[in-house]
């Protein structure tokens, strides 16, 4: 099992238990509109080109609101459960683990750190903690790239102890920030606020995140 099909596994059965009316770190979204962009995303090439354009915006929120409305709930996790449709790009072999294995993590955590109480953070498998590591070796520039300090990424283990660093942005202020390579992913992608990260700055080093809009 690829870590896109095991994280596709665990989302839609959040899905199911939450229904589509619950809350998500995904700003106005609830859980139904979240199931409904990972559909539109994989299977309608056009519409998914709003999720970046803003002239097709008003398109993509149309299809989404359509795979809502067209089947009940649990046909519509049903079909996000079985994977990208016949003709979609994401079926040819290896696409579907490099696109969807980290868009898959994050919106799962979207899902469990939204409710109330959070869900906490996962035990992942080392693979997975890998996985999020090379990501953030190819990406970290550029999600990063609105911190206007020195930034290093600490990669910690499951226990604790300190591993690799990395030096994404040289500085006079260097802002560190300490965890599980999974939690710096969601810290990088905006979900800073619900990450398990600890930040190590001075006053400037800071403000920079804050300016930033990474909230720690």
């Amino acid at each position: 099992m690829t870590i896109a099909s095991e994280e596709r596994s665990l989302i839609c059965d959040l899905f199911d238990q939450l229904g589509p009316d619950q809350p998500t770190l995904c700003e106005g979204w609830t859980t139904g509109d979240l199931a409904a962009h990972l559909i539109v995303r994989e299977n309608d090439p056009i519409a998914a080109g709003g999720i970046v354009l803003k002239p097709l915006a008003a398109h993509t929120e149309r299809r989404m609101t359509e795979v809502l409305a067209a089947e009940p709930w649990t046909q519509v996790v049903e079909r996000l459960r079985r994977g990208p449709g016949q003709w979609s790009p994401f079926r040819v072999p290896g696409v579907d683990e490099g696109a969807n294995a980290m868009e898959f993590f994050i919106h799962c955590e979207d899902v469990r750190r939204a409710q109330t109480p959070p869900l906490p953070p996962r035990e992942l498998p080392e693979e997975v903690e890998e996985f999020c590591w090379k990501r953030l070796k190819l990406l970290a520039r550029a999600i990063f790239r609105k911190v206007d300090a020195g930034l290093v990424l600490e990669r910690v283990g499951a226990d604790g102890t300190p591993g690799e660093s990395l030096r994404v942005r040289p500085g006079t202020h260097t802002v560190t920030l300490q965890g599980r390579a999974s939690e710096l992913l969601l810290a990088g992608y905006g979900r800073g606020a619900h990450a398990d990260v600890t930040v190590i700055a001075d006053e400037e080093g800071q403000s920079a995140l804050e300016a930033a809009a990474i909230s720690l």
